[in-house]
């Protein structure tokens, strides 16, 4: 079958001209973080779920918030704690007792985009509340199924494990974010920046809605029809297996892993590549687009042994090691 790449390229310059506008609207509040900016507009485009992972103060929930200002669309921030329950992200049935009927009261989670503020603060069971929106993107309150509107789009942020009254996520849920993200310190000069901009009692700094749901679901049609050759299917397909049969890649760390990537991280790791090829303004996907976003896919996917553990390794560690020893084609 014959692709012209070249007016796939023209479809992405001419549908990916917001991203320009978005990225200009978030760095009127966001200093630096360009790292965190693209794989927030990537889940968009890529129709997926994010995790960002953070030490408290590193502007996540800024980043997700400001995101959510430039688009017109429904924004919901629910703030995760202990106490919640499953209602309270849902919704519930409410009883009148004049009739004797049950009436839905939808709950937060009808929204465009989710701001899941501190998520692994919650219990497991309100963790889990999200798994059906997540995946399926509806919502089931009693009886009733109810679609959610297009886009939709979780957008986590959670405190690393290590700190105190987290919980752990389940991994059934943290396999259905696409990327997760690590959050790191500003360097000095981006440091300097936020104090000229953020030292004030009080500053609202206006953001413009630049981008409408059209716009996104535009841009998605365009991103699913961006080439990918086969040789780099294959490519992305033993980065994959590596993690799960190290050895016939001749790669000494299969002690190291508990268990490898599933399926999924192959489906990702094409969408995602496709969507950062469309954020370069290209019509087609190279092996460096993959090795790109790899990390951001996989560290969440690769489950380490305590032989790992032991040794102070990280998933990092092992799916660095993967992607210098995978032959690129």
């Amino acid at each position: 079958m014959h692709v012209d790449v070249k007016q796939i390229g023209e479809k992405v310059r001419e549908e990916s001209s917001f991203v320009q506008r978005v990225t200009d609207e978030i760095g009127k509040v966001i200093v630096g973080q360009k790292y965190v900016v693209e794989r927030l507009l990537l889940g968009m485009l890529a129709n997926g779920h994010v995790l960002l992972e953070g030490v408290p103060g590193l502007a996540k929930t800024m980043a997700v918030t400001t995101l959510a200002r430039t688009l017109r669309m429904k924004f919901q921030r629910i703030q995760f704690t202990p106490d919640l329950l499953p209602a309270d992200l849902i919704g519930t049935l409410i009883y009148n007792p004049r009739t004797g009927d049950f009436t839905v009261k939808k709950g937060p989670i009808f929204a465009n985009i989710i701001l899941a503020d501190e998520i692994n603060r919650a219990p497991a069971k309100v963790q889990s509340a999200l798994l059906e929106s997540m995946q399926e993107k509806q919502v089931t309150i009693g009886e009733q199924t109810f679609p959610l509107d297009k886009p939709f789009l979780v957008l986590a942020t959670q405190n690393p494990i290590e700190q105190e009254g987290t919980y752990p996520l389940p991994e059934a849920q943290v396999d259905r974010f696409m990327l997760k993200l690590k959050i790191v310190y500003p360097n000095r000069q981006e440091e300097l920046q936020i104090l000229d901009r953020m030292a004030f009692t009080e500053k609202l700094i206006e953001v413009e809605p630049v981008v409408s749901p059209q716009d996104i679901l535009r841009a998605r049609t365009v991103v699913d029809e961006i080439y990918i050759d086969d040789k780099v299917k294959e490519y992305i397909v033993d980065i994959v297996f590596a993690t799960r049969e190290p050895k016939k890649y001749g790669l000494d760390i299969e002690q190291y892993i508990e268990w490898g990537a599933s399926p999924r991280a192959t489906l990702y790791l094409t969408v995602v590549s496709k969507a950062y090829a469309f954020l370069q303004g290209r019509g087609y996907v190279t092996p460096q687009d993959v090795k790109s976003i790899g990390m951001d896919v996989l560290r969440h996917r690769v489950i380490i042994s305590y032989e790992a553990e032991a040794e102070d390794m990280t998933s990092e560690d092992i799916i660095q090691k993967v992607f210098d020893e995978i032959q690129v084609p």
